[in-house]
């Protein structure tokens, strides 16, 4: 593809996808876009890319198709369904998705391409809004590095680094590496910014001397000026976070391996979406350490939050555990009685009201 500039489709133009169509469109690439929401690709196409009316109209004549949509269920229909990109491309296209997904979802989709005659990779990105506005994402890729050199020009639009990891579903698999250790960083830096106020110290001071020493983390430097501010604005939506860490837990469950950092992370942002965080960025976490009158002036609602919810069937770690005094993967015992623990994890003893707005009397019971 070297000769001539290849045709692109683009489909999901939403936070991150729309700033990258952009690079690619600037580029000088002639780009198609689709999204559910036509809404979303209106600069662009004002920007000189074209409006398809469905994903197969967008990616029949394109020689590299783009997808990044929400949740492997959205992957898997545009992709498998029977009027999907596996269907739609024309042979020899390059189909490359940048979607945070299912490592056996992607190595699915790898391996029917192929035997259609079209070339399809995971290919999940880190770096958020941010890195998607300024171009400098990185991709972390699951294909060879011969594989990715048909279509690295355009890759390298919108990217800073490009890591691949060698085969299909890898970089599935990486991404939710990185999402492992990003809900450990989220988790610390909401628990350091909590300990910081509750200890009656500056909390910008505190940051800047914590970014000086090893506890800094992208988390504290790039989320917690946020958090400090009251921006709740997404670069990157807890509901998609949630995703992601849930996808993580569940490959952990298959290889029998503990996530207690990942597993932690997942309870607070279930509950967070609980309450109506699910659109919020990820730096809204810092909420459920605060007052309940901050959760409310940001939209949230604890009445939302329900001893039907902590009671369901289905615990916060997705699987379907029965009643009992269970234990489920995210290593946290759902039994209901005393000793209750409010969801910044701390004990409250008599006339508490933490932040969950749940008042806390002594012996208190769910």
């Amino acid at each position: 593809m070297a000769d001539k500039k290849p045709s692109i489709a683009f489909i999901g133009t939403g936070i991150m996808g729309a700033p990258i169509a952009g690079h690619i469109l600037d580029a000088g690439y002639d780009v198609t876009v689709y999204n559910r929401t036509k809404s979303k690709t209106d600069d662009l196409v004002a920007r000189g890319a074209h409006w398809a009316e469905s994903p197969a109209e967008a990616a029949k004549d394109a020689d590299v198709v783009f997808t990044m949509v929400g949740f492997p269920t959205d992957v898997e229909e545009i992709y498998l369904a029977g009027d999907g990109l596996l269907q739609s491309a024309k042979p020899g296209a390059y189909l490359i998705d940048l979607t945070t997904s299912s490592p056996e979802l992607a190595r699915d989709i790898s391996e029917a391409a192929e035997t259609m005659g079209k070339h399809a990779f995971d290919c999940p990105v880190t770096g958020g809004e941010a890195g998607a506005i300024a171009g400098t994402l990185t991709l972390i890729i699951g294909a060879t590095e011969a594989d990715v050199a048909p279509v690295r020009e355009v890759l390298e639009t919108f990217s800073a680094k490009i890591f691949c990891f060698g085969g299909a579903g890898k970089g599935q698999a990486a991404k939710l590496a990185n999402q492992v250790s990003l809900a450990a960083s989220m988790v610390g830096m909401a628990d350091a910014l909590s300990f910081a106020q509750q200890s009656d110290l500056d909390l910008d001071l505190t940051r800047e001397m914590i970014l000086g020493g090893t506890g800094k983390s992208g988390a504290m430097e790039q989320l917690a000026p946020k958090s400090l501010v009251g921006d709740w604005k997404p670069g990157f939506m807890v509901k998609h976070f949630l995703k992601d860490i849930g996808l993580a837990l569940q490959v952990a469950e298959e290889k029998e391996i503990a996530l207690p950092g990942a597993d932690t992370a997942f309870t607070l942002y279930d509950m967070l979406e609980a309450i109506g965080g699910g659109e919020l960025g990820t730096q809204a976490v810092t909420l459920l350490y605060q007052e309940e009158a901050e959760a409310v002036a940001a939209g949230l609602d604890w009445s939302k939050y329900t001893a039907a919810h902590e009671e369901d069937d289905e615990c916060g770690c997705g699987h379907d555990h029965g009643h009992g005094d269970h234990e489920c993967t995210c290593g946290h015992d759902h039994h209901h009685g005393d000793d209750h623990e409010c969801c910044g994890g701390h004990h409250h003893d008599d006339g508490h009201e933490c932040a969950c707005g749940h008042h806390h009397d002594e012996d208190h019971a769910e």
